[in-house]
């Protein structure tokens, strides 16, 4: 069973319901009614659908899981995904950046020096060198990433990688890729 298929299934509250039940260890339609909090028609009318696809093995009133097939989807899922693309050349930086960015965005401020340092270095590189920035162009830059501008602010221009005079910052620190 494709991942897709298995998404789509438990798209349905109420099947995720069932679903949630039975993996927490209910094993009848009535047990299944009870701890959801679903009607036994619901229950049953999901469970078909679920035993239909193979997730669901249902004998009379008796329900289990296929957990396994979870776990073949994500295996399957995993080895024909596209191999990602690494944020940084150095092994150790990108692990350090994919741990801190999900999708374009810093999830977290990293409490490490040495670590917030990388995550530091390759946000500077949205700021062009060269370029003054006002203060309101600088937190919209900022904001892409995380909402706590002020305190990235701080961080890059504490760290030496942007400057900041009058209320006009610019780039000062970091690589340039030529």
């Amino acid at each position: 069973m494709e991942a897709g298929t298995i998404v789509g299934l438990l798209a349905d509250p109420v099947r995720l319901k069932v679903v949630a039940a039975l993996a927490l260890g209910a094993g009848t339609i009535e047990d299944v009614a009870q701890v959801s909090g679903l009607s036994l028609k619901d229950v049953a009318l999901a469970a078909r659908r679920l035993a239909r696809a193979g997730l669901v093995h249902r004998d009379g009133h008796v329900l289990a899981l296929h957990t396994e097939e979870f776990g073949a989807a994500a295996r399957t899922a995993a080895a024909t995904a596209p191999p990602v693309e690494p944020l940084s050349a150095d092994p150790e930086q990108d692990a350090v950046l994919r741990a801190f960015l999900r999708d374009g965005r810093l999830v977290s401020v990293p409490a490490q020096r040495n670590k917030r340092l990388v995550v530091l270095g390759h946000l500077v590189h949205v700021f062009e060198p060269g370029v003054r920035y006002p203060e309101r162009e600088v937190n919209a830059l900022l904001a892409a990433w995380h909402p706590d501008v002020a305190a990235l602010r701080r961080y890059l221009v504490d760290e030496g990688l942007l400057t900041r005079e009058s209320g006009v910052y610019w780039r000062s620190g970091g690589y340039v890729e030529v």
